[in-house]
């Protein structure tokens, strides 16, 4: 069964080794530095930059369409024969929203609700960022049930750092 791993800046190292992955995907702000891993080629590694931010800030990059049209046309050229670890800074935010995001492309027919459900199973710290859930929605035509499924899980608990999980693509039998 494939499986998408989420993790902080951290932890990609070990959540790549452990997991076996063949793709990597890192939203973080421009210019933090990222070691990617030796097993993830550099064609399987997809670099998107801006800020964990919900509103446009001066200074600051929000999450834009462009970056949700990136992150889909990745994982659906994804294989998942092989996990995919996904990551931000903390592990929180862009990287939880972007799970999500790529359960809902790549599995059109499996409820947002119940993959929301999941995350905040998986991560009590989850707070997927709105904006990219809200761009993701539009892109893929699910009539506001992201929105609506990540709202209803609510703001996860404070931490600096979320604790790893990892999500199914396809329902367990």
């Amino acid at each position: 069964m494939s499986r998408i791993h989420v993790c902080s800046l951290t932890r990609i190292g070990a959540t790549v080794a452990q997991t076996g992955a063949s793709h990597l995907v890192t939203l973080i702000n421009a210019g933090t530095p990222v070691e990617r891993p030796v097993a993830i080629p550099e064609d399987r590694h997809l670099f998107l930059a801006f800020n964990d931010i919900l509103e446009p800030m001066e200074g600051m990059t929000p999450p834009a369409q462009e970056h949700v049209t990136a992150l889909l046309d990745f994982v659906e050229a994804w294989k998942p024969e092989k996990p995919i670890v996904i990551h931000c800074f903390a592990g929180i935010s862009r990287s939880t929203a972007a799970a999500f995001i790529t359960v809902c492309a790549l599995r059109p027919e499996r409820d947002e609700a119940e993959i929301a459900q999941l995350i905040r199973a998986g991560s009590p710290s989850a707070t997927p960022n709105l904006r990219l859930v809200r761009f993701a929605d539009e892109v893929l035509g699910r009539r506001g049930r992201m929105v609506s499924a990540i709202e209803a899980i609510g703001r996860g608990r404070d931490a600096f750092e979320g604790h790893p999980f990892s999500l199914d693509l396809d329902v367990a039998r």
